[in-house]
């Protein structure tokens, strides 16, 4: 007979195996959920279909009830809340009700749920380990993500300035997310084209950092990856 404690220590590493056994799978799942969302719903939506907006809401759910199930950390948990919280005030609030505007605050929802979802899969791919296919995977989950995070950052300065970028595409609405998700991922790749430059200091400083901060990263995680996989064959 288990007493409480032991109980306890059980139930812990009974839980600590399941997540052991679906961490790998759901990279692979949130990976294809971000593609789907960043490659496919979001052009769609920026052609005016309806049921992109909804394919966008669905898509981005679910990735929110796998970080839910994988997080282990209450920040991240925390951060999710709040992501929640934010979005559905400015679905049962009035702009009225609201002390900035419902666009601007929704977006703020958004980069609080993806920088979440950032801290999950970044401590998924960088924990010790044999390094798996599933963890590569997760490691371009982070790219896309900064590019998700910057670029509603990019609509939150948008909305505040809305002369902050020179020939956006669009202004408003889903073809305001195909724009700036364009933008983001453009810079983060330092691609560059041009078709759209911010003018607004602050984008300017945020277009800056994102360069910076793509390239970093492709050297630092492959670096990171390349030394965890040396380590686990040393073992």
């Amino acid at each position: 007979m288990l007493g409480p404690r032991q109980h306890l220590q059980a139930v812990s590493v009974g839980r600590h195996s399941l997540l052991d056994r679906i961490r790998d799978p759901s990279l692979t799942v949130l990976l294809i959920l971000e593609v789907s969302i960043i490659f496919l719903t979001a052009p769609l939506a920026a052609k005016g279909l309806p049921i992109a907006d909804m394919m966008v809401d669905i898509l981005t759910w679910a990735m929110v009830v796998i970080i839910v199930l994988l997080s282990e950390r209450w920040g991240a948990i925390i951060s999710i809340v709040l992501a929640i919280g934010i979005m559905s005030a400015t679905l049962w609030l009035g702009a009225d009700l609201l002390p900035i505007s419902p666009v601007t605050l929704s977006h703020t929802g958004s980069i609080l749920g993806f920088s979440a979802l950032t801290w999950v899969v970044a401590h998924a791919v960088f924990a010790p380990g044999r390094i798996t296919a599933q963890r590569v995977q997760g490691a371009v989950i982070v790219y896309l993500n900064l590019a998700m995070i910057f670029a509603s950052t990019y609509r939150v300065v948008g909305e505040l300035n809305p002369k902050a970028f020179n020939n956006a595409l669009a202004t408003s609405g889903s073809s305001e997310l195909g724009a700036m998700l364009y933008f983001s991922l453009v810079t983060l790749t330092t691609t560059g084209y041009g078709d759209i430059t911010p003018v607004d200091p602050f984008a300017r400083g945020l277009a800056n950092l994102e360069a910076v901060i793509g390239q970093f990263y492709l050297a630092i995680t492959v670096a990171r990856l390349i030394a965890l996989e040396i380590a686990d064959r040393r073992r």
